[in-house]
């Protein structure tokens, strides 16, 4: 994949799952401020109809008291006409007339001063009624002038009652002006006040705690709950008991201590299923963005795998192919001796090649669990002894040395021999392999606990933080510049790290970059 590319689709991915967390939290602010004006308005429209409830049954009250108050006192009241209203209609056709009368009369009531319970002067409320007369005069009973010849009309209809509407607006206007000197605590009591606030809620469905309390003038009063105190965020109010001039001195206050939580509670489903989907889209991306950059590795690790394994056989072969050309020069066909060493270069050359591939099948198989793996109890000492001959060719090579701190003193272990060489042999392959210098090499071993610790120590290039988490990966090596300059196919690690943890055992290196590595692996101890 073109780097540009990648970085391009990386960049695109990026902003789309910001965008998407942007717009969950933008949809989730907008959300909560509805439902929040929401909750204004319905707590705006529950206190408003308390406000006139309270109004209504303080007034109905008042009316009630003074309904009873003029049924028993038994006295006529004094009965006093305010208006009359008269309209004639004469029919030219039918020579008819219609005389319509309506009276509006005044019932007054002395009032005791003990009805307020207090030592008022006497006073006075009126009653009013209404008396309604139609009659009816046909052309003979009026004379040329439309007067009425006879007192007694043709048709009379008489109607009477009391004038609800006049009653109600005097008695409104009395309670108000009655009332507006009694004590808040005389007029309304907390739990009527609480009970009648909770009701509003409910049907309305606002179900969260809530205190209420009443101020005169800014004070606070006596009818309040247990636990009220003013919230600027959370608090409503609105005037109480207006006089007739439409004035209040109390203010009901209704305020929701819950108020962020109950409103949250409404969103709480959604929004945890936006922030599981939220996270799913997360995870999915994190997976794609770290498969995308693993398989870009992968494809660099197999490019440099190819490369090195190219340049792995191409020596070999090349050697071949001189070999055999030397052969057939007629001048050294008769020449045993070069025959000899020439088949000797081939054969050498060939085993190479075939370890080569053995090691590339070797991881195969472990990675299918196809290896067999037989344990033994063995010596760890000898073993790692039999390891170092195997590489004793090649340290003299290099005239290089190994020297050896064997102080472990229980030394038994469960491996297989063959296997536990050859990771031995790994390991001291790489401390030569990577040691610019004449390589410098010491083994230890000791006891901890139930455990054999072998350490392998080179003075080689060492390696950075980043390689010592990879360098037990299949296929990984470490840059070094030339990539032909150290010869491998980053499989031995990977097969040492296989061969361990079948042992179950452990495997991993402390480094330093120019300063060597020191590879460590534990084994469990037979007891």
């Amino acid at each position: 994949m073109n780097k540009l590319f990648f970085r391009l689709l990386v960049l695109l991915m990026s902003l789309s799952l910001i965008g998407i967390i942007l717009v969950q939290v933008y949809w989730f602010n907008t959300s909560f401020k509805n439902n929040d004006e929401q909750f204004k308005f319905h707590v705006k429209q529950v206190i408003g109809n308390v406000a006139d409830k309270l109004q209504k049954q303080e007034t109905y009250d008042f009316y009630d008291r003074l309904n009873h108050y003029k049924d028993s006192t038994g006295k006529v009241p004094e009965k006093e006409e305010l208006l009359e209203f008269y309209y004639v209609q004469k029919n030219p056709e039918t020579k008819q007339t219609i005389i319509y009368s309506n009276s509006i009369i005044s019932e007054n009531y002395n009032i005791s001063p003990t009805f307020f319970d207090k030592k008022f002067d006497n006073k006075k409320f009126k009653s009013f009624s209404s008396k309604r007369v139609t009659e009816v005069y046909n052309n003979n009973s009026m004379d040329k002038s439309g007067v009425s010849q006879s007192l007694i009309p043709d048709v009379r209809i008489e109607k009477s009652g009391n004038l609800a509407v006049l009653d109600n607006a005097i008695f409104e206007i009395s309670a108000k002006d009655a009332l507006l000197v009694v004590p808040i605590d005389e007029r309304v009591s907390s739990d009527v006040l609480q009970k009648l606030i909770k009701k509003e809620l409910e049907e309305y469905g606002i179900e969260t705690r809530f205190e209420f309390g009443i101020y005169s003038n800014n004070l606070a009063t006596k009818i309040k709950s247990n636990e009220f105190k003013y919230d600027k965020d959370a608090t409503y109010s609105i005037p109480i008991f207006t006089d007739n001039e439409g004035n209040s001195k109390y203010q009901l206050l209704v305020t929701f201590p819950l108020k962020k939580k109950f409103l949250l509670s409404e969103l709480v489903s959604i929004t945890v299923l936006s922030i599981v989907f939220t996270l799913i889209i997360l995870i999915a991306y994190t997976s794609a963005l770290n498969q995308l950059i693993r398989q870009r590795q992968i494809s660099e690790i197999k490019n440099d795998f190819i490369n090195n394994m190219t340049h792995e056989f191409k020596t070999p072969i090349a050697t071949i192919n001189l070999a055999l050309d030397a052969i057939k020069n007629p001048k050294i066909i008769d020449d045993k001796e070069k025959v000899l060493r020439y088949l000797q270069m081939i054969k050498d050359e060939n085993k190479r090649m075939h370890a080569q591939v053995e090691n590339v099948l070797r991881i195969s198989k472990l990675e299918k669990r196809e290896l067999d793996i037989t344990k033994e109890s063995n010596n760890i000492h000898e073993i790692i002894e039999d390891a170092i001959d195997h590489v004793n060719l090649i340290l003299e090579d290099r005239q290089g040395t190994i020297t050896c701190h064997f102080k472990a003193i229980r030394t038994t272990v469960l491996i297989n021999d063959v296997h536990f060489t050859n990771v031995i042999v790994n390991i001291l392959e790489n401390a030569i392999k990577y040691s610019p210098n004449v390589p410098e090499i010491e083994i230890f071993t000791e006891n901890i606990k139930d455990m054999v610790i072998i350490k392998v120590k080179d003075s080689g290039l060492g390696m950075s933080k980043i390689a010592q988490k990879r360098i037990f990966e299949k296929f990984y090596r470490e840059h070094t510049g030339d990539i032909h300059n150290v010869k491998g196919h980053g499989l031995g690690l990977a097969y040492v790290k296989r061969i361990v943890d079948d042992h179950n055992g452990q495997v991993y290196v402390e480094s330093e970059k120019g300063k060597g590595s020191t590879f460590i692996i534990k084994l469990p101890l037979i007891n």
